[in-house]
Parts: structure tokens; sequence; C-alpha cells
């Protein structure tokens, strides 16, 4: 296979989704119409108007956007492997995104996956009372002084590190008020920029901790199977190629941060030297290009993409 064997998958998260995705690879391939049949099967969603038509305010609901990110983004691989007959050497996926990657190798069954990321959002939702929480976004400071700040920031309450990204680009979450003080205080310490985030929860701190309790549960009846091509895990920024790793690590994704520049870099480690980013948006592939001068990042995620897509 050649530089072909180089090349990883990597799959995005919440934040990615827009009305309008996926609806090209419905039109123009079957095998993008059975992933979206047997989506809405599996979750009782109609997932193909939410994804196509929206409205906006509908999709991004936690428990509806996760599931249509999933879905889009595995309609998306199925037609990318039906073009290109392409096995990645690893993947990695950002948040959510690492489900679609555990569904890629084969260690997740896709309609199980879908069932699990409409609750997952449903219990992140639920997890903190609306209003009291918030994701903010740091530009220009490095992780050690985002982690000090928010040490200072937090008088008792909670506000850490959520998202570990990479050029430059930390999200911190908690509760409001320790967030916003936290956000203050990267302002004075010279960040470049700082702003709120507008998710509905603040993912990826302790404040899940009610939301990876009922994840247990809820992956306990799941079967994982064997899977022979690594994924590089949010939690450890390592790859796991052990199925027994695979529920643990998915309950703690949802307290811990996700350390996607190490992941990054640990792609880099492994020999890749492309990366695809296959799903809605091109979120990871710009954040790839920026920590990485050695990948060549693309995205996949509709039909105009194809023509852009050299792997040779």
């Amino acid at each position: 296979m050649g530089e072909r064997a180089k090349v990883a998958f990597v799959f995005p998260g919440q934040g990615s989704q827009y009305v309008g995705m996926g609806k090209d690879l419905h039109e123009q391939f079957d095998v993008a119409r059975r992933t979206f049949l047997e989506a809405e099967e599996a979750s009782g969603l109609p997932l193909t108007r939410l994804c196509f038509s929206g409205p906006e305010e509908e999709l991004k609901l936690t428990e509806h956007t996760q599931p249509a990110i999933l879905t889009v983004s595995i309609a998306a691989l199925r037609v990318f492997e039906s073009q290109f007959g392409l096995q990645p050497l690893c993947v990695a996926g950002h948040s959510l995104g690492e489900y679609s990657a555990l569904v890629s190798v084969g260690a997740l069954a896709f309609s199980d996956a879908v069932r699990v990321v409409r609750e997952r959002g449903r219990l992140m939702q639920e997890a903190v009372p609306p209003g009291k929480g918030l994701m903010g976004v740091i530009h220009g400071l490095r992780a050690e002084e985002v982690r000090s700040i928010c040490e200072e920031a937090s008088r008792g309450e909670v506000v850490s590190p959520a998202n570990l990204n990479g050029a430059g680009q930390i999200v911190i979450a908690g509760e409001r008020e320790a967030v916003l003080r936290a956000m203050s205080l990267a302002s004075e310490r010279g960040a470049k920029r700082v702003l709120e985030l507008p998710v509905s929860a603040p993912f990826h701190c302790c404040l899940m901790l009610p939301a990876s309790e009922g994840l247990k549960k809820l992956l306990a009846d799941v079967t994982i199977q064997p899977f022979s091509i690594g994924v590089v895990t949010n939690v450890q920024a390592t790859v796991n190629l052990d199925s027994n790793r695979v529920k643990p690590l998915l309950v703690e994704q949802a307290v811990c941060p996700v350390r996607w520049e190490e992941s990054v870099r640990q792609l880099e480690a492994l020999g890749c030297e492309r990366v695809v980013e296959i799903g809605p948006g091109r979120v990871l592939s710009g954040l790839i290009k920026r920590i990485s001068s050695k990948l060549r990042a693309v995205n996949f995620g509709g039909c105009q993409d194809l023509k852009r897509i050299t792997l040779n």
C-alpha cells in the first residue's frame, strides 16, 4: 500500500454540526442512505430531517447533536471507504468523535453507538442545571498557565481545562462564575483572545460525574469487539488496542480533558504522514495544520471533497 498505509482518520466532536450536513452524500450514495436509515431505527430520532433541514435550535440540542454528528461521520466514512478502499494506520476522535473512531475500527456497532451517544448527550445535559455551567476558549496561553489560572480562579468552585486543543487553543469548563473569573484572569495575563462557547453544558470536567456514572451503566450492556487498528484515546493520548479498556476510557472521558494536541503528536510518532478528517466541518484538520508541520490534513464531509482528496 506504500504511502497509503501512513494515513490516519480523525472524527469531529460537538460544535462541528450544521444544518445541511450529509445531505449530498445521502442524495448520491446508497451506503449513506442506509446509514441514516440505520441510525433513525436505532435512535428513534428523525435524524435525516434534523441534519438536512434543522431547525438549528433543535439540531443544537446535545441529545440530538451527538447522534447527528456520529451519523454523518459514519455515512461519510462508508462513502470514503467505497471510493478509496483504504484502511488507516490508526484513528482518533475529538470527544464525541471517539465513538465514531471506535465504530470505524469495528470495536463498536454503529447502532449501539447511536443509542449510546443519544443517551450520553442527555446525561451530559442533565448533569448540570441550565445556566449553572459554562465553557470558554482561551487563545495564546500555554497549558501550564491556564491550569494555574483555573486554580486561582476556582475559589472553591469548579473550573479546569477541558480541551487541550493545541495551536494555543485551550477550552476551560466548570461553574459559570468560576469560568468567568478564569477568563478575566486569562485576559489580564496576555491571552490573545477569550470567548464564551455557545454550548449547553460544561463538558469534560468533574461536574460531568453524574453523566459518567450513567454512562458506565449504559455501556455495561454494550458489546465491544476486538479490533486491530489502534485508537488514540482522548484520556491518555496513546494508542489503545485492548477491547477491555474501551468502556473504562469512555466513562473517564466524560470528566477528563481531551488531550488533542498530544493525540496529534502521537499520530506523528506512529509514522502517519496524512490525516483525513471524516465528518462534518473542518475543525480538526484546521487544528492539525497549526499543530504539526509534518502532517498533511484534509477533510471529507461531502461530495465536493471527493475531488480534492488524493492519497497517492
